[in-house]
């Protein structure tokens, strides 16, 4: 299948190579961040990628920054192809600001287990799966080889952040959550949680790495939910992350997914693309028709000045 599993090139320099996102030095000294298809899900890279996966994630980025230029100024400066972002080089904050609004994922595995304090928030007793706080909450985790809770006065203590930025961090990823769950409630979504990461440029705080995507967020079909809260419809990569863990076999999770996952993965990616934006991924039938994702993209970067024509 014509995916984009991996994209490397001598004519740039690579600056780092995440688990999805390739960033490279553009000629012009603004980072360049190529979104693969590749697929990761419990801290591991899949060997399987998913169809069109890398342009929905970077689609539906683009689209976000820009209605959520009102409350916080991006990192972005271009989309150069479906696949494709030049961005403005931020200085990163190593935290993730996680906003949740239900009682889901990583926090209800924990509270069954008996867990009521989650980076600093308490949560009542007697919740039910899946059920909604009376207003989001921030959980936010620091970034590293492999991330952790953190309680808002340890990231002070511990140097992260200082307590005027952190409050600013906050404020800021309660007001883009609350602006994408009226937009998404709109379209029947539940914006079901998510995570913001911010930079600093020339001492603004700026929004950089995606928002509101199916690879950072939760989404529910608010149909489903309304029908059956306990059983109510993935539509992100809870399906995949789902199937890994029913698959697990000695301790360990599939480290490929079968034919059928795949595609069901991509059809997911290219519907909640076109339900939140309310157009298709211009993309979307690249695979059908033959295109090759590999010679588009190196033609858009030649168009745009970022590399040459070899």
């Amino acid at each position: 299948m014509n995916t984009l599993n991996h994209f490397d090139t001598p004519q740039l320099e690579l600056l780092h190579r995440g688990k999805v996102r390739d960033s490279y030095r553009a000629p012009s000294g603004e980072r360049l961040i190529v979104v693969t298809d590749r697929l990761s899900a419990f801290d591991s890279v899949l060997e399987t990628p998913v169809a069109h996966k890398g342009a929905v994630l970077n689609g539906l980025a683009a689209f976000w920054f820009d209605k959520t230029q009102h409350i916080i100024p991006n990192h972005v400066i271009a989309l150069l192809d479906p696949n494709v972002t030049l961005a403005k080089e931020a200085e990163p904050i190593r935290v993730e600001m996680v906003v949740r609004n239900y009682l889901t994922g990583s926090m209800l595995r924990g509270y069954q287990k008996g867990q009521r304090t989650f980076s600093g928030v308490t949560v009542p007793d007697g919740l039910t799966k899946h059920q909604q706080f009376p207003e989001p909450i921030v959980t936010p985790t620091t970034k590293e080889e492999s991330d952790r809770e953190i309680t808002p006065e340890n990231l002070v203590s511990e140097g992260w952040v200082s307590a005027e930025l952190y409050e600013r961090m906050r404020v800021k990823s309660l007001e883009l959550f609350n602006f994408a769950s009226q937009w998404m409630a709109d379209r029947g979504i539940i914006l079901v949680d998510t995570k913001y990461e911010f930079g600093l440029l020339d001492g603004e705080l700026i929004l950089i790495d995606e928002i509101h995507t199916p690879d950072s967020s939760r989404f529910w079909s608010a149909e489903d939910y309304a029908r059956n809260p306990e059983a109510v419809e993935q539509m992100d990569k809870e399906y995949v992350r789902q199937w890994l863990i029913a698959n697990k076999k000695d301790g360990q999770y599939p480290r490929a997914l079968t034919p059928e996952v795949s595609a069901e993965a991509t059809r997911r990616y290219l519907d909640i693309y076109e339900r939140i934006t309310g157009a298709p991924l211009p993309t979307g039938d690249e695979t059908a028709v033959g295109g090759d994702i590999q010679a588009r993209l190196v033609s858009n970067l030649v168009r745009a000045g970022i590399m040459k024509d070899a």
